[in-house]
């Protein structure tokens, strides 16, 4: 009788979706989760672990009601959470699913199926983002589809070994930015990308100026965070909000939507607070 454990068996044949664990961390997500599992519940997936922030709405009964295992990270943030489901994943890839996406009919194994072909160590899928009508939402959706960073590896909607994560990990230090700082260290071990094929839909759940720049405030804190660990080696990416802000200014007077031009200057200057932050914390 073979004495080989069901994860090795199945990391030494080709993986399907039903050896996915997929992980979804959420706080005060109630609205968002319910479109996110049920999209997830579909896919196929062996198991769903909902990894819960404390949340002070529905979101545990809505994991509940879509069979998720929820289990509480005790508030200690987006890293943490995403770590603790991998841990307590059973299989030998995980997808890590944000409470802001949906995922379309059969994009979950049409990422995997990439994921094996191309040898990847991480894959993330494409991000169709999409809003509400106000100004902040219509502009945050301008920028992530016609913005570069739209192909920066990220944690949104990823696939990856279970192990790879185990002993690569998070940073602690991290509250924001953390995707950054996995991508330099994931690019030691192997390929990571994203797919230009797959695609889900990334829903920005705020729609106004306050919600727009704690988006900038927290991705500048990261890049901070980065160049004050990382030091000279990281040092480049000061540069970043201020290229974002010139493209996106370029790109909204290209193409004919000089509106978005106020939220490009909030944009760089909101980041370049983060940054500050960032360095000094």
């Amino acid at each position: 009788m073979s004495t080989e454990t069901e994860p090795q068996a199945a990391a030494d044949r080709r993986p399907t979706v039903a050896d996915l664990t997929v992980v979804v961390p959420v706080r005060n997500a109630e609205r968002l989760l319910e479109g996110c599992l049920a999209s997830v519940g579909a896919a196929g997936a062996r198991e769903v672990i909902v990894v819960d922030g404390v949340s002070s709405d529905g979101s545990r009964k809505v994991a509940r009601r879509h069979g998720a295992r929820v289990l509480s990270d005790g508030g200690r943030g987006l890293p943490a959470a995403r770590m603790m489901g991998v841990e307590a994943a059973s299989t030998p890839w995980v997808a890590l699913v944000d409470a802001d996406v949906v995922l379309p009919p059969g994009a979950l194994a049409s990422l995997l199926e990439e994921y094996v072909e191309g040898g990847y160590v991480a894959l993330q899928a494409g991000l169709k983002s999409t809003s509400g009508p106000g100004y902040w939402g219509r502009a945050l959706t301008f920028h992530h589809r016609t913005g570069r960073s739209r192909y920066w590896f990220g944690v949104v909607a990823t696939i990856v070994e279970r192990q790879t994560l185990l002993e690569t990990g998070f940073d602690p230090r991290f509250l924001s930015g953390e995707d950054i700082d996995l991508r330099w260290r994931l690019r030691q071990v192997g390929r990571i990308g994203v797919s230009r094929t797959t695609l889900v839909t990334h829903r920005f759940d705020g729609d106004t100026f306050e919600f727009a720049r704690d988006q900038f405030l927290m991705d500048g804190k990261g890049l901070g965070r980065m160049v004050r660990t990382r030091g000279l080696h990281a040092a480049h990416l000061l540069a970043l909000p201020a290229a974002a802000g010139i493209r996106g200014l370029a790109l909204s007077v290209r193409h004919g939507h000089p509106q978005f031009i106020p939220y490009f200057a909030a944009f760089t200057a909101y980041n370049y607070v983060g940054v500050a932050r960032g360095l000094a914390t």
